[in-house]
């Protein structure tokens, strides 16, 4: 396949800028989607040691950026369970 090898691409060098782009999409696709799967509020891969993750983010930011106003000094409209 042209352009696919080292060789080809030493012949063609207006293809480098291509695959630069479309592997630093494909890193930032992947870092995140790691970054929602260990961090985000939502996500639990350990739930016998912490049953309800969500309650220690009561009263965290958790969104990642927002303009307008600041989370960290509003309380959660989730209600509380208690058992």
């Amino acid at each position: 396949m042209q352009g696919l090898t080292m060789a080809s691409l030493k012949k063609n060098p207006a293809l480098i800028p291509l695959y630069v782009c479309i592997a630093l999409g494909g890193a930032g696709a992947v870092f995140y989607t790691l970054r929602l799967a260990l961090r985000s509020p939502e996500v639990t891969w350990n739930r016998k040691s912490n049953p309800e993750p969500w309650e220690e983010y009561r009263n965290k930011q958790h969104k990642f950026y927002s303009p307008i106003r600041d989370y960290s000094t509003t309380s959660s409209p989730a209600p509380k369970y208690t058992d």
